[in-house]
């Protein structure tokens, strides 16, 4: 039994070579990190951590500014995936994910500690969906609903996350 996603979707017979060498959905399955069969929202995050890491090194605006290119081209690569996968959030997609972490750290300064919960945090709310990230999730469609339900949740833990460094706990 593999690890890694072999499914047949729609019209569509996935594997991972499939997947790895589609320029669109390598980037929707977060540079392969979405082809976990298990979890796999959560191992699209853990292939955020990297990239926040390669943004923070670049300086704060170039952060936002690249962050905010992350999302944007997002709805389109979601939007591209879905269509060629016949499914609406195919479970496989992380690209939300990623950027979904990225808006988490954005108003915080970097340390592992406070990726660390952020991580939690994004986790948590991308997982339990409170009100009005369910509304979006279900309501919302296309690229731009599989994008914004992650971006809420990232807002929602970002604020958390501010909260507590700004009491001194990270």
């Amino acid at each position: 039994m593999s690890i890694f996603l072999t499914d047949k979707i729609g019209k569509n017979e996935l594997t991972a070579k499939s997947i790895l060498t589609d320029p669109v959905l390598f980037l929707a399955f977060g540079f392969g990190s979405g082809l976990f069969k298990k979890a796999p929202g959560t191992m699209g995050t853990v292939a955020a951590i990297p990239v926040c890491w390669l943004f923070v090194l670049a300086g704060n605006y170039f952060y936002y500014a690249l962050t905010l290119a992350v999302v944007v081209a997002g709805v389109g690569i979601c939007g591209m995936a879905a269509k060629k996968l016949g499914e609406h959030d195919f479970g496989g997609i992380v690209w939300d994910e990623v950027a979904g972490l990225l808006v988490t750290m954005c108003w915080v300064p970097f340390s592992w500690p406070a990726l660390l919960v952020g991580f939690v945090l994004f986790r948590l709310f991308d997982i339990v969906k409170p009100w009005p990230i369910i509304w979006v999730d279900r309501k919302v469609s296309g690229g731009f609903g599989i994008m914004l339900d992650d971006i809420l949740a990232g807002v929602m833990s970002g604020g958390i996350l501010l909260i507590i460094a700004d009491m001194g706990w990270l």
